[in-house]
């Protein structure tokens, strides 16, 4: 069997969850199957049983194109690109609304059945409409178009099969939970400092850590808000990079500059980090937290788990199947708008809880070892992508199955 990956992210270019996932599960199924990936960049290798090939665009060819313009056409144009070469698999396996319109592509000129991940939904992030313009409308549409027509589709928590199946014209049948995996023996806790001097962290110190992107999904923002309510002998440290769009990208600055001028110990990490740095930062942080608004999974929460640090989490999506409310961390209820379920009713108010949770696990050091522990053993049990690659082999092979039945 052969299962063909079409991806915007894959190394050494991953900036999200769904590039992680991508490079883990291609790792772990290309030891029971043939793997191929095509993706977004300049990539071409063939290691560990994947060969990988990367797409790029005319850099020339979109130079008078909008610049909100710019990431769905040369999208779509890739997608083209990357059927001119034979499509040779039993099965085509799409990540995220980038990569859907080259496996509907695959799926038509070359018969091959179409498996597509929710890693998120674009309904549920309207906010992208700030970065694409009305690009966000064709980013809805191919979206809508590949997983009403796909074969299957995996969701990564329960939550995500609920809203799949809520939004679009699917067949619940169709619709398979497979979660985000990790690897337990990469994400360990690290004996290792080096990063925390490289950073300015100060060792004596307690810090509370932020990964991830700077994006509304994120709730970066609101995390920022929470940090004058934090204890002030304690460090924050924000390893956040990749802003969405300029516009939020000067919120975050603006924001760091206003808690700076009213407390110490405010570091800000403006970069995606190696996984070597993070798991240092993960290990040694008191507390890690994740502020999302939306999160189908939040694989992040896993690492940090996995590094035997106890989370403070929003209490949203595939977020509350990882982290176990009082056992693994704290989980923190986001009361949405009903109409626009992607920011918080009361934005003070969710701020100020995230700091209040975050405050009570670090006045109760022993809590917080418990915590860690426990978090460690729960991604280990559950989140193995042994475990993980196998449901999705047998996925693909009954969608290879039915349709040489139909």
């Amino acid at each position: 069997m052969k299962a063909l990956f079409y991806t915007n992210e894959y190394p050494p270019y991953n900036y999200g969850g769904a590039g992680v996932h991508v490079e883990y599960l291609t790792k772990e199924l290309a030891k029971l199957i043939d793997v191929e990936v095509r993706c977004f960049g300049d990539q071409d290798s063939n290691i560990d049983n994947i060969k990988a090939k990367g797409y790029g665009f005319d850099q020339e060819l979109f130079k008078d194109c909008p610049q909100k313009f710019k990431s769905p056409l040369s999208t779509f144009l890739r997608g083209i690109a990357m059927n001119t070469s034979d499509a040779k698999a039993d099965v085509v396996h799409c990540h995220t609304w980038y990569a859907h319109f080259a496996g509907i592509l695959s799926q038509i000129l070359y018969g091959i059945p179409m498996v597509v991940t929710c890693h998120s939904l674009e309904p549920l992030r309207p906010w992208k409409a700030e970065q694409l313009g009305s690009g966000y409308q064709l980013s809805s549409w191919v979206e809508k178009t590949a997983l009403e027509r796909a074969d299957a589709i995996i969701a990564v928590s329960k939550g995500m099969k609920t809203d799949v199946e809520r939004l679009f014209d699917v067949e619940p049948s169709r619709v398979a939970i497979i979660p985000n995996g990790i690897d337990t023996d990469e994400y360990v806790p690290s004996t290792s400092k080096e990063s925390l001097s490289k950073f300015g962290i100060d060792q004596e110190k307690p810090f509370i850590l932020f990964v991830g992107r700077i994006a509304r999904q994120k709730g970066i923002i609101h995390l920022i808000n929470a940090i004058e309510h934090i204890r002030p002998d304690v460090q924050i440290v924000l390893c956040a990079g990749q802003p969405d769009t300029p516009e939020i990208a000067e919120e975050m600055k603006s924001g760091v500059a206003r808690v700076r001028a009213k407390r110490d110990g405010v570091i800000w990490i403006e970069k995606m980090v190696d996984k070597p740095t993070v798991r240092e930062l993960y290990t040694h942080a008191a507390v890690f937290v994740c502020p999302s608004i939306y999160e189908p999974f939040g694989i992040i929460n896993l690492e940090a788990m996995a590094c035997e640090t106890p989370v403070v989490a929003s209490a949203v999506g595939g977020i509350t199947e990882v982290v176990v409310h009082n056992e693994t961390g704290l989980l923190v209820p986001l009361d949405q708008y009903d109409t626009s379920p992607f920011e918080p009713r009361d934005p003070k108010k969710f701020s100020l809880d995230l700091a209040a949770a975050v405050n009570s696990l670090l006045d109760n050091s022993e809590l917080r070892k418990k915590m860690g522990k426990a978090g460690r053993q729960r991604a280990v049990a559950h989140y193995s992508w042994k475990a993980v690659a196998k449901q999705v082999k047998d996925l693909y092979i009954s969608v290879i199955e039915a349709r040489k039945k139909s």
